[in-house]
Parts: structure tokens; sequence; C-alpha cells
């Protein structure tokens, strides 16, 4: 590999970690975590959410979008906090085999020497994603896992270690808007808009996105200005007027259950209400 050179950051000449462990969590708990440490390194990005840590007798206050490195020996506490309106959701991963220059192998670099980075803007969008795809990819079983895994935690690596280089200007003021907000909306748009005929509840798409349903909805509300469960209606029933006007011969109960209705007489009455029409006048208008 080609050797990494940058005037204020960490320099390497090979990068060729092993990846041994990824693990999400949410801090709901009324118990604190055991006070520990490892003897690899282990990285946790803040999916969303608020918290607090102990880290070598120091307490620290964490957010979405930081990053905590827990090298070899240091030991460390996820505290409960039962204030924390969306407790923290944080993703983790643990690896062993690095070595950069000037420090002990097994070591990564500490940004400004502090364990805890704020990441925000490109960097946080980047890493946010990376966790994701790392959920995924240890969510099945196909072949090759364990080396995209690897791939996902090389780029994990750079990443961090490429914004030491390049060290982010603080930014003036603060935003209530949160830069994974777009990407979490347009998942959920991108689910809806694939599986809108299946049966689905905030609440599981919730659990799938280790996040609360009420922080989903007032996140989706905020970017789209309707709650999920509106838009999903809106979803189907568009379909469902589709699926008339071309002029499908199913039964009104097998197009509500096409665009995911069970019940025919709950769902004519979601049509009328939006269309000022029943499905059955759409048919024949059509």
């Amino acid at each position: 590999m080609e050797e990494c050179r940058c005037a204020a950051g960490p320099m390497m000449e090979d990068l060729n970690p092993t990846f041994l462990f990824t693990w999400t969590g949410t801090r709901k708990s009324g118990k604190d975590e055991e006070y520990h440490s490892h003897d690899v390194p282990e990285m946790a990005f803040v999916l969303s959410g608020t918290g607090r840590y102990r880290v070598d007798g120091r307490t620290f206050c964490i957010s979405e979008g930081d990053l905590l490195i827990f090298n070899p020996g240091v030991r460390h506490q996820a505290l409960y906090c039962p204030e924390a309106e969306v407790p923290a959701t944080e993703f983790f991963v643990g690896f062993s085999d690095i070595q950069f220059q000037g420090i002990p192998a097994n070591t990564m670099p500490l940004p400004e020497g502090s364990i805890l980075l704020h990441t925000r803007g490109e960097l946080k969008r980047k890493l946010y994603r990376i966790c994701l795809a790392m959920q995924e990819e240890k969510a099945v079983s196909r072949q090759g896992r364990y080396f995209m895994m690897k791939s996902y935690l090389m780029q994990f690596i750079l990443l961090v270690i490429r914004e030491q280089c390049q060290p982010v200007e603080s930014s003036r003021g603060c935003s209530f808007e949160s830069v994974n907000k777009k990407y979490l909306v347009e998942q959920i748009l991108n689910y809806f808009e694939e599986h809108y005929s299946e049966k689905i509840s905030l609440d599981q798409i919730a659990e799938n996105m280790y996040l609360s349903p009420f922080y989903i909805s007032k996140i989706f509300k905020s970017e789209t200005g309707e709650t999920p469960i509106r838009h999903l209606i809106d979803i189907r029933l568009e379909n469902a007027m589709e699926l008339l006007e071309n002029g499908w011969q199913g039964s009104i109960q097998e197009v509500a259950a096409r665009v995911g209705y069970d019940d025919a007489y709950h769902f004519s009455k979601l049509f009328k209400k939006r269309y000022g029409i029943s499905p059955s006048q759409a048919r024949r208008k059509a």
C-alpha cells in the first residue's frame, strides 16, 4: 500500500487489520455497564440519541455523530442516562493487527489526544453509512462476509485517520437538524415504496433502525410534513387508484389486499376520504 503522509497526522505504510466483531445496542437499562477494558482496540459510533461515558476516571457526554476510541487497556463504562429523551444507540467494532508509525502496535491514533471525536458533515454521514452497511452484512450469511466486513472496517479506520490529517473547522452556532435525518427518511421512503403491499408497523421499522417510534415519527414529520403512517396510506391509495384506472379486474377485497389492507371496508373508507369517490366508482369512472 502506498505510504500515507500528512503534515499533522499519523503515517502508515500498510493497513491490513483483522476484523473481530461488531455490536449495536441502545442504553435502555437502569443499570450501568461494568467498568472494563479490552486487549484490542475498539471504536464506538453513536448512531442516535445521547448518553454519558466514564473513561479512565473522566466523564464524557456523547451524542449522535460522536466517535469513541478505546485503545487496549483503556477502562471505560457506559452510564445509564434516565434524563435522555432518546437513549444513545451505539455501533461498536473491534479489531486488531494495526500499526502506525511512532505509536505501539494495536493502537489507534487519538485526534488531539482525546478518545472522543465529534464528527459532523460529510465525515458523519460516511461513518454512519458504513455502520449501516456492516449491520446489514452481519445480518445475512453470504459468501465472503468476513472480507466485506474487513473492507468496511478499513474504510472506517481510514476516514478517522484522514480526519486527523485534515481537521474540520468548528461550525459557528448549532443546528437542530441532524445531518443523518435526510438519509434516515430516504431509507424509510424507499422501504415504503418497495414493501407497501406487506404488513408494516412503525414499531417494526423503529426496531430495525435501532430507534424509538416516537423519534422516527418526529424526524419523518420534520422532513416531509406528515407522519410515516400517513405517507404509507398515501402510497397504498395511489397504487390502488392506479390499479383501478388501469382496469384491473380483481374484486375490491383483492385490490385492498394488493396494497396492504386485509379489511376491504377500512380500505374503501380511506379511499373515499382521499379521492371523494369509492373504489367501485373509481373503477366505473375509469
